[in-house]
C-alpha cells in the first residue's frame, strides 16, 4: 500500500520508468546510448566549462581561437614558403597554409585532450558516476566549436582573395563534402585519443610517446606541403596516413587544388570505422578497471 502511494507521488519509480543499475562488471559491448543521451546536459555544461576555463582572465580572451592559427600560418609562410621554397601550387600560400593549420589544429587538439581523459579526470571518475564517454565527447565538441570559428575566418580570408586579389576557385560538387571532413577527422582523433587514454593510464611512461607520435604524424600529413610535390618513390608513406586524403579533399573542395582519389577516401573511411569501434569497445571494457589502477 505504501509503495503505491509513493509511486503516485513520484517518489518511487514505476514499473514502466527507465532506470539504470550500476554494477562493477564491464563488457566490450556495454554502450548504452540512451544513458549517454540522458546525460546530455552534463555534456553541454562541460563544453561551457572548457570555454570559460580557456578564455576567462586572459589578455586576448576568445581571440586566442584565431590568434594561434594566424601566428602559426605566418610562421609557416615565412619558413616553408619564403625560406625553404615549398610550392603551394596555384593557391596563395596564406590560404594554403591556413587551411591545413585549421584542420590540423582540430585533429591535434582533439587527440591530445582525449588521450588524457583518465589522467585529467580521475578525481571526478572516482567520486561520481556518469557515462565516462561524456568527457571525451565534450572535449571533441569543444574543439569542433573552435574549428567552426576558425573555418568561418578561413572563408572570410578566401572571400578577400577572390574579391580583392582576383584568386579564381572552380568550385565543384566536392564542396558538399566539406561538412563530412571535420566529422571524419574528429572521429579519428576521438578513436586514437580513447585508445591512447587507456594505454597511458596503465603505462604512464608511454604518455611521452604521444608528443613524438603527433610530431611525426604532422610531417607525414600534407599540412605544410601538397601531396603532389612528394616524390613518387616515397609518396606511399604519406598515403598510408589516413588523414592525407581528408586534408587533400579539404583543400580541393575549398580551394580547388589537391590530389584526391576514391580508393584513398575509402581507406580513410574504413580506418575511421575500425578504429572507432576498437576504441569504444576497449574504453568500455577497461574504463571501470582503470580507476583502481590510476
Amino acid at each position: 500500500m505504501l509503495r503505491l502511494v509513493l509511486q503516485k507521488l513520484n517518489m518511487l519509480p514505476t514499473e514502466n520508468k527507465v532506470h539504470w543499475i550500476i554494477e562493477s562488471k564491464s563488457s566490450y559491448l556495454d554502450l548504452n546510448l540512451k544513458e549517454i543521451y540522458a546525460y546530455r546536459h552534463l555534456l553541454f555544461r562541460l563544453v561551457r566549462k572548457e570555454f570559460l576555463v580557456n578564455y576567462q582572465q586572459t589578455l586576448l580572451g576568445p581571440f586566442w581561437v584565431l590568434f594561434q592559427p594566424l601566428l602559426t600560418m605566418v610562421t609557416y609562410v615565412f619558413v616553408f614558403n619564403k625560406i625553404i621554397g615549398v610550392s603551394s601550387g596555384s593557391v596563395p600560400p596564406v590560404l594554403f597554409y591556413f587551411a591545413g593549420i585549421v584542420l590540423w589544429s582540430f585533429f591535434n587538439d582533439s587527440f591530445s585532450s582525449t588521450s588524457k581523459t583518465f589522467r585529467d579526470n580521475i578525481h571526478i571518475f572516482s567520486k561520481v558516476y556518469f557515462p565516462r564517454l561524456i568527457v571525451p565527447f565534450s572535449l571533441i565538441t569543444t574543439q569542433l566549436l573552435r574549428f567552426l570559428i576558425q573555418f568561418a575566418f578561413l572563408v572570410v580570408i578566401l572571400m578577400y582573395f577572390i574579391i580583392a586579389r582576383g584568386f579564381t576557385v572552380h568550385f565543384n560538387l566536392t564542396l558538399l563534402l566539406i561538412p563530412i571532413i571535420p566529422v571524419m577527422v574528429g572521429l579519428m582523433s576521438l578513436s586514437l585519443g580513447l585508445i591512447f587514454s587507456v594505454i597511458t593510464a596503465k603505462y604512464r611512461d608511454l604518455a611521452n610517446f604521444i608528443d613524438i607520435f603527433v610530431r611525426v604524424l604532422l610531417f607525414i600529413t600534407p599540412v605544410i606541403y601538397p601531396l603532389a610535390t612528394v616524390k613518387e618513390s616515397i609518396r606511399w608513406i604519406v598515403q598510408l596516413n589516413p588523414l592525407t586524403s581528408l586534408f587533400e579533399l579539404f583543400r580541393f573542395s575549398l580551394l580547388g587544388e589537391g590530389t584526391v582519389s576514391a580508393p584513398q577516401l575509402l581507406y580513410s573511411f574504413v580506418f575511421m570505422i575500425i578504429s572507432l569501434l576498437t576504441a569504444i569497445l576497449l574504453f568500455n571494457k577497461q574504463g571501470s578497471k582503470l580507476i583502481d589502477v590510476i
